[in-house]
């Protein structure tokens, strides 16, 4: 079931803090707190689509071959203060340190 988030719209119609509820999509929306009994507002928000924000493929995004496919300068911490270049073509081998 998806989670849906709401506002709890105070007395002077302001906006107060918000709330995640979750129920199902063909149930109608919240139009009170069930908690205080205050109006509220859904607010929408983009959704996670999963399988875009795992590790996995942040790793395959950000890979040497990728970033050097797309044009891009790669650098890789090697020691304190100090990164080598890993992929791309521009810049220098070495940034920091010595």
């Amino acid at each position: 079931m998806p989670i849906y988030t709401y506002q709890i719209i105070n007395e002077d119609g302001s906006d107060g803090p918000t709330f995640e509820v979750t129920h199902g999509m063909n149930e109608p929306p919240l139009t009170e707190d069930p908690e205080t009994g205050k109006p509220v507002r859904r607010v929408f928000a983009a959704p996670h689509v999963a399988g875009w924000g795992n590790s996995r493929v942040g790793k395959q995004m950000t890979s040497d071959d990728n970033c050097e496919r797309l044009g891009f300068t790669k650098y890789v911490r090697n020691g304190k203060g100090h990164y080598e270049r890993r992929a791309g073509k521009f810049g220098p081998d070495h940034l920091g340190g010595d």
